[in-house]
This record gives structure tokens, C-alpha cells and sequence, in this order.
């Protein structure tokens, strides 16, 4: 496989995850008006919680392979910021694997600490690559943080799928099931609506 066919795969996936937590935000906002929205986030909570640590698992695990083979076999030095992301990265795939095999919920908050971490410093080096003024000097030795190895469809590089990633993982960690309450109401709604 090339270089490129591995950049246009993790700008795939990255265009998927996207999309996934944009559809999840749609209904999610939907729902606090519509009984019918809020049955739909229902069905997709009830679907993703149980499931939501091993899915995070995968998308660390993915975020590592395409991090070590950007470094190792295609030969892009990583930058400062990209350490600093990978620091951030590496960590949950072990914790979110360990999680996911003993099932254990508890690994949300630590996990979802490590990926806001993440999230803020791959923030950061995206605005860095769109506006090279905002450097605060964060780089200093070493590969800048400006350098861009490559930009799928003209805004997909290395570190927005790093931010797709974390964010990602971010969502996937916080997907709730319905309480209690929000069963109460919906259930309300419905009596009320006109068949």
C-alpha cells in the first residue's frame, strides 16, 4: 500500500466519525423537543453504551497504527505537539482495552481526561497549521508544527485526525442510555400526541 492510500483510508474513516457525531448531535438536540427524536437517541444510547468503551478501544487503536505508520513507515518527523497528542493517545489503548474486557464503566472519566488533553492540544496544532502566527514558540526544537504532510480533500491532515479521533472517543465515552425520567416523558408525550 502507498502512502497516499493510507492518508485517503484515515481521511475516510475521519469523514465517517464526523458525520456519525454530527447525525448523534442532530438527534440529540432534536430530541428535547420531539418525543420521536428522543426515541431515536433512545434506541441509538441503548446501542452504543454497552458497546462504547470497545468502540473506543478500536478508534484509539486505529489512531496509534496510523500515528506509528505516519512516523515509521512513511517517514513524517513528528513535531512536538504530535508527541504531546501522542501521549495523550497511546495510553488509551491500553486503558480502554483493559475497560473493555472487564467491562468496566468506571474507565469513562480517566480515559475521557486523557482524550480532552488530546482534544485541546490537537485543537491547537490545527490552528497552528491554518494560521502559523498564532505559534507561541510551543515547537522550538525539532520538526515545526507548521509543516504539513499532507491535506486530503484540501482539510484532512495528520493532526485533524488526531482532533477527529479524540473527539470522537470523547463522544462515544459520554453516549448516555435514557433515565428514568426521560422515560417518564417520553411516555407523556406520547399519551399525549394525537394518534
Amino acid at each position: 500500500m502507498t502512502t497516499s492510500t493510507i492518508e485517503t483510508f484515515y481521511a475516510i474513516l475521519a469523514l465517517l466519525a464526523a458525520g456519525a457525531m454530527a447525525t448523534l448531535l442532530v438527534i440529540r438536540l432534536l430530541a428535547i423537543g420531539s418525543a420521536s427524536a428522543r426515541g431515536w437517541y433512545r434506541a441509538i444510547a441503548i446501542f452504543i453504551q454497552p458497546n462504547a468503551i470497545g468502540m473506543a478501544f478500536w478508534v484509539a487503536l486505529l489512531a496509534t497504527m496510523g500515528s506509528l505508520y505516519f512516523s515509521e513507515g512513511a517517514h513524517f518527523d513528528p513535531c512536538k505537539l504530535c508527541w504531546y497528542q501522542r501521549i495523550a493517545m497511546y495510553p488509551l489503548v491500553v486503558l480502554l482495552g483493559i475497560a473493555a474486557v472487564r467491562r468496566d464503566p468506571g474507565i469513562r472519566i480517566y480515559a475521557g481526561a486523557l482524550a480532552a488533553i488530546g482534544l485541546v492540544i490537537s485543537s491547537y496544532h490545527v490552528a497552528l497549521e491554518w494560521i502559523p502566527a498564532l505559534d507561541t514558540g510551543s515547537c522550538g526544537t525539532g520538526p515545526a508544527c507548521t509543516i504539513i504532510w499532507f491535506r486530503v480533500l484540501g482539510f484532512i491532515s495528520l493532526p485533524t485526525l488526531a482532533l477527529v479521533a479524540f473527539l470522537f472517543i470523547l463522544t462515544l465515552l459520554s453516549v448516555r442510555g435514557p433515565d428514568v425520567d426521560d422515560d417518564e416523558d417520553i411516555a407523556t408525550d406520547v399519551e399525549r400526541s394525537p394518534a
